[in-house]
């Protein structure tokens, strides 16, 4: 069981580098929960490859710094559809 705890801790840190995901985009992907994800890469991955989690946790901060304008992206385009059925 361990060793699947690792091998997942290490696929998620690769996803996230790669599709600079951010942390509810790779649990769904997973299908594990948000508090596994961060606690994979904070936590977990820090002591079996340090490098690589420091990798994966600067993609998750620039992700997490940019979340309020994607946030108001999505409101935008919510109302934005929303007009156009009334009109």
């Amino acid at each position: 069981m361990k060793g699947y705890i690792e091998e997942r801790a290490v696929d998620i840190a690769n996803y996230i580098i790669e599709e600079n995901a951010t942390v509810r985009q790779t649990a769904k992907k997973f299908g594990i929960s948000k508090s596994t994800v961060h606690k994979d890469v904070t936590e977990r991955l820090v002591q079996i490859n340090p490098s690589l989690a420091a990798r994966a946790r600067k993609v998750l901060d620039l992700n997490k710094s940019e979340r309020h304008i994607r946030g108001g992206l999505a409101t935008r385009e919510k109302y934005l559809h929303q007009v156009g059925k009334i009109c």
